[in-house]
């Protein structure tokens, strides 16, 4: 009696359009208690609660009312789980063990109309920043493929948009920093061609957090083999290599990089630093003077040239005996420098940590007083 008053209660508040979230409260509560989990009236009346709320917000967006957007696509996943969750129950074999579906098409067909307002809805909600959300409801729309209500839909084979919802959980989990999420339907998303960069960034910022050096490399590797002129997979191989100290492994992908566009100024500058890093100086201040004359403001080639130069001056210092025309090239190697790295520091004063010892030495070994006094105070401040 208790159930029949309530269900009667919410068919009321159903049939009035008043009152429907108590309708929807009187039937999830009875759904609560495991022993109506088999009432066909109840959850019927559920959705119909639901399904009420979302014809009111649609409607009073068609009439440009002011309305919470949020509230449709949230009513329309509700709708969804409703259904789902039903048809789950009606699919149990009764007491003689038979399995009597009644509702499926009809619920198959209601829902598949509504379907792409999931889609438009875990958009929706990333624009918004509410990547929780977000995922919940691409999740649902990913999941239908999987649920024996829409079998006939065969969403997983005809559903063209399957592999961008699935980026999109990819990209929601990424910004929760949620890992389980992100790669929940990887496999998926690595489908969706027209993202692919962008899921590959995502991917390899995530294993970079996992400290998973193995999968973080091989993305950055499928990353620059589809896409080698992008300017995220590069630096970073570049970057995991030098601090690897694979310095094979380097000149192998500088050669790559430039195989695939040879004048690239990012693969060039790459290229100088590798010929820096291996003492080939002639040949590294060659390619960024070239560099320089393309672009004047590529900071990160002065502070190579100034590099090749200190370092050569540095290296012939370490001789015990010098003679008097290596101290004369010692003195020229560093003045050879010091325009470079004071035209570095220009650009980027505040990456002290590498022009100012290497100003330090120059100011010191050309008997620069007042430049050297300002560096020394620098140093001394830090």
């Amino acid at each position: 009696m208790a159930q029949k008053k309530q269900i009667a209660q919410a068919k009321t508040y159903i049939k009035s359009g008043k009152d429907l979230d108590k309708a929807e409260k009187l039937m999830t509560a009875l759904l609560q208690d495991s022993a109506n989990m088999h009432n066909e009236k109840i959850h019927l009346t559920l959705f119909d609660a639901i399904r009420a709320q979302y014809e009111q917000v649609n409607e009073k967006m068609y009439l440009k009312q002011q309305v919470d957007t949020t509230q449709l696509f949230l009513l329309a996943r509700k709708m969804f789980i409703a259904l789902e969750r039903f048809d789950s129950v009606e699919a149990m074999p009764n007491k003689k063990g038979v399995v009597k579906i009644k509702y499926r098409e009809r619920h198959a067909d209601f829902l598949n109309a509504y379907r792409q307002n999931l889609f438009s809805g875990g958009v929706f909600f990333v624009r918004k920043g509410m990547y929780d959300k977000a995922f919940d409801i691409m999740d649902l729309y990913i999941n239908c493929a999987e649920q024996p209500l829409f079998t006939a839909y065969d969403y997983a084979q005809r559903d063209t948009l399957m592999p961008e919802a699935a980026h999109c959980t990819l990209y929601c989990g990424y910004m929760m920093h949620d890992t389980p999420k992100a790669l929940r339907y990887l496999s998926l998303a690595l489908n969706d061609s027209v993202h692919a960069d962008y899921i590959d960034q995502y991917l390899a910022h995530i294993y970079a957090e996992e400290k998973d050096s193995t999968e973080y490399l091989n993305t950055l590797n499928r990353g620059f083999s589809r896409s080698p002129t992008h300017p995220f997979f590069f630096p970073h191989i570049i970057d995991y290599y030098n601090h690897m100290g694979e310095i094979q492994k380097v000149e192998k992908l500088v050669s790559e990089a430039l195989l695939a566009d040879s004048t690239n100024a990012l693969f060039r500058f790459a290229q100088s630093t590798l010929l820096l890093n291996t003492g080939k100086y002639d040949e590294c201040i060659e390619v960024c003077k070239q560099l320089i004359e393309e672009n004047d403001s590529l900071s990160e080639a002065y502070c190579n040239i100034a590099l090749a130069y200190f370092n050569q001056a540095v290296e012939l210092d370490k001789k015990v005996k010098l003679t008097r025309k290596e101290r004369q090239r010692i003195r020229q190697l560093y003045a050879l420098s010091q325009p470079y790295m004071e035209k570095f520091r220009q650009f980027e004063p505040d990456k002290q940590q590498k022009w100012l010892p290497v100003l330090y030495t120059i100011y010191l070994n050309l008997n620069l007083g007042p430049q050297f006094d300002e560096i020394d105070r620098l140093r001394r401040e830090n």
